[in-house]
């Protein structure tokens, strides 16, 4: 495989240009390795998979990937139930694979950032079944969140938390004890109060970070750092403490950022030192807790994956973002699609889009079920052509932008998955009430013709259906379609790295509040058009745009790149 110069000269160029760090404003690709590609044709994704695209992600023009977890893992959360740290499911490969992969990647220029969970491990863990064969008491089941039930015999649970997932944390082992799980019962919370759990992941950072891994991204960030002192509250007791003090007593204590501070120290051994990004659902002025430089570095701003298509939303959220950025002297993140959401182009076209990733979406004939009801069918078109305006938009941002694999390919959220087939928990712990995660992770579509769209070789079935309206969007329709969503995103990730420059922005005031305008350094604007309206845009040469400008107008939903001498 041949290696493009090009790529890896300007990578190199964004890790040293001004002494920045390569992520300040680096586009992140996140990959999903169970649904990218399949390199053995067993109908799971895997580390060859990868690298038999790595071709394809140079040519996209991206500066790093973010790989979703590949550790040995029984699925109970898609991958995030983590039985070994330091070691690669077998059904993905091998450590050997991931080296290859990791050599790949960096002969392109391409940096590789991988996820890291710490707040819970599988029940599979050594340590967890450890702790199942030991007293209670005992140091193994210290490592762990273990507690006495309620009640006479002790069959109730501790307390009457629900899990992120539905249903009850708490789950009761063969003596009689309780342990917490923010999440599955497959996958127990650590006590981070403990030097043990600190130090292992301490050690489990360096392990990757020897092997030459280049940045980390932090699952449930602000979930480490718990207060179980007895008596525990109850949900109605949590309920009325505020979000903003760091006083709860499960999520987002001050006392994490003494693990994050570690953590950093050990980041900044490295030459050059490691990036982190935090997952970090808090409230948005303890945001830069986690991206100052004394901890993980960035945290991701998920508003505008959240936000409706509208001008003044998008405008509230990227001042209220860059404010954080210039309190944590961090950057910010850009996202509008992951693992956990519907993806964009299907949010966009629906009257009444879902708020996060495993709410109700589950298509009935041609018609969407939301929580609000039964609503019209999907506007695939107007949809799509929003989420290009969009992306474009968040691309000109300064910052970092992430993006999830498929979205160049401009996919819409697949409903059409028969229940038998579904694998996320939070349908099954719902009882079917939310339709869970699974429609933005089925496997990728890569040629037209072929078995499974080509996403891996032979007959195998891919381990999630895909729909036929898949054919339209494989990669080898979209390479031979100059106009496809593909090639608008490879135009505008390597025209970004040629435009991008110093992390400032400047608003250019507009009579009309469905356009927003804006100026980065160089005479570089963006002018985003959320109304349905075409707008005047002067005679400015347009650099690109998500629809064709003609005769300098704008056509609604759409954004245009503009060069202004």
């Amino acid at each position: 495989m041949a290696i493009s110069e090009k790529n890896a000269a300007a990578s190199s160029a964004l890790s040293t240009k001004e002494g920045a760090p390569w992520w300040r404003q680096a586009v992140v690709y996140q990959i999903y390795p169970r649904s990218f590609a399949d390199g053995n044709g067993d109908g799971i994704g895997d580390l060859k998979g990868i690298l038999s695209r790595v071709d394809y992600l140079d040519r996209l023009g991206i500066d790093a990937v973010w790989l979703s977890p590949f550790y040995p893992s029984a699925l109970a959360d898609g991958g995030y139930d983590v039985a070994d740290y330091r070691d690669v499911d077998p059904r993905l490969g091998s450590l050997e694979d991931f080296d290859d992969m990791l050599a790949a990647l960096h002969a392109r220029g391409i940096k590789v950032v991988i996820d890291i969970v710490p707040n819970h491990t599988s029940d599979l863990h050594h340590w967890f079944q450890e702790a199942l064969k030991s007293e209670p008491g005992s140091s193994a089941r210290g490592r762990y969140i273990f507690r006495e039930g309620k009640g006479p015999d002790g069959s109730e649970p501790p307390t009457d938390w629900i899990s992120e997932f539905g249903g009850p944390a708490w789950t009761r082992v063969a003596d009689g004890q309780w342990y917490l799980h923010s999440f599955a019962p497959e996958q127990p919370d650590l006590d981070w109060s403990k030097r043990e759990v600190r130090d292992e992941f301490l050690d489990i950072l360096r392990f990757w970070s020897d092997r030459g891994v280049d940045g980390f991204r932090i699952d449930v960030a602000h979930g480490l750092a718990k207060d179980l002192t007895e008596p525990l509250p109850n949900n109605a007791e949590i309920a009325l403490l505020p979000r903003d003090k760091g006083v709860h007593p499960l999520f987002d204590r001050d006392e994490v950022q003494e693990i994050y501070a570690e953590w950093r120290e050990l980041f900044n051994q490295y030459d050059p030192p490691r990036s982190a990004v935090a997952e970090a659902w808090v409230e948005p002025t303890r945001v830069p807790r986690y991206a100052n430089q004394n901890s993980l570095g960035q945290a991701f701003n998920f508003d505008l994956l959240e936000a409706d298509f509208d001008a003044p939303s998008f405008r509230r959220i990227v001042d209220h973002h860059l404010k954080m950025a210039r309190e944590s002297q961090s950057s910010s993140t850009w996202v509008l699609s992951n693992h956990d959401v519907v993806r964009h182009p299907t949010r966009y076209g629906l009257p009444n889009p879902p708020r996060s990733g495993w709410r109700p979406d589950v298509k009935h004939g041609s018609q969407w079920l939301l929580s609000g009801g039964v609503s019209p069918e999907l506007q695939r078109d107007q949809g799509l052509r929003r989420a290009h305006a969009a992306t474009l938009f968040a691309l000109g941002l300064p910052g970092s932008m992430y993006i999830y694999n498929g979205e160049e390919l401009g996919l819409h959220e697949v409903a059409e998955i028969p229940e038998e087939q579904r694998q996320d928990p939070t349908f099954f712990r719902t009882n079917k009430a939310e339709i869970g995660r699974d429609g933005c992770r089925v496997p990728l579509p890569w040629v037209a013709e072929a078995p499974g769209f080509g996403f891996g070789e032979g007959t195998a079935t891919p381990h999630l259906p895909q729909p036929e309206w898949f054919a339209e969007s494989a990669v080898d329709v979209e390479e031979a379609d100059p106009d496809s969503t593909l090639h608008l995103y490879r135009k505008a990730l390597h025209l970004r790295r040629e435009l991008q420059g110093a992390e400032e922005l400047e608003w250019i005031p507009t009579d009309n509040p469905k356009v927003l305008h804006y100026r980065r350094p160089g005479g570089w604007e963006v002018v985003a058009n959320f109304g349905v309206e075409p707008v005047e845009i002067g005679g400015a040469q347009v650099l690109l745009a998500s629809q064709p400008v003609v005769e300098g107008m704008l056509p609604g939903e759409a954004t245009a790149w503009l060069k202004v001498e």
